[in-house]
């Protein structure tokens, strides 16, 4: 049986209030329509039951762990408005709880976000899409990956990013494959600009690839 995509698993409390005006979404909106744009983001009738895929995220602060991220349900918006993001302003991955505020609930995938904010303090955004072309290719272009039996938005994954980090396999390559989530693939960065330009350039290897596989 195919997991359902877009549900969201964990334990939350969540503030029905807009967000703050002083936080910026400008580059977080933009790099989201780009992505949009290219289908890394979106909503397909054809995929994963009609359901939305793929979020992203920003830490405007340094100096704090709250984040903006994109909200559930909202793949198949060509445009976001500030309605459509939440600020998730304090995470326990272990109690798999958070809580969270904005007019949009947060993304299914927000725990792991958190996870990933959680294991270094230069990270600025975490970028989560559906590329098969990429995810198919996981092998030829040597990405780090978690493991098979870890699905999207549970304890497992969470664990399993852990893991990733901490096995040095993220020290260079700052992006990584979901084996347990069809399609899913992960980058991360220090900007939002780095995150996205990381899975362009993946996507294109993995293009690359299958054009010299199909001239063969």
């Amino acid at each position: 049986m195919q997991e359902q995509e877009g549900v969201i698993k964990f334990r939350f409390d969540h503030q029905n209030q807009p967000i703050d005006q002083v936080i910026s979404l400008s580059s977080l909106n933009a790099w989201r329509s780009i992505l949009f744009k290219l289908g890394l983001i979106g909503r397909d009738p054809a995929r994963y039951g009609g359901l939305g895929y793929g979020n992203i995220s920003l830490k405007p602060d340094l100096n704090s762990n709250a984040f903006m991220i994109s909200g559930t349900q909202t793949g198949h918006i060509a445009e976001l408005s500030r309605e459509h993001y939440c600020k998730v302003w304090n995470t326990d991955i272990e109690r798999y709880f958070l809580q969270s505020k904005g007019l949009s609930k947060p993304s299914s995938e927000a725990i792991t976000h958190a996870c990933v904010y959680s294991q270094d303090a230069s990270i600025r955004s975490v970028i989560h899409i559906h590329s098969p072309e990429i995810w198919q290719k996981t092998a030829e272009l040597a990405l780090p990956h978690t493991p098979a039996d870890a699905a999207y938005g549970t304890p497992q994954m969470a664990r399993a990013v852990a893991e990733l980090f901490q096995s040095g396999r993220l020290d260079d390559r700052q992006i990584f494959s979901m084996l347990g989530h069809q399609d899913g693939i992960v980058a991360f960065g220090d900007s939002i600009e780095h995150a996205a330009w990381l899975l362009i350039k993946a996507l294109g290897d993995a293009l690359r690839i299958e054009d010299t596989i199909d001239k063969q």
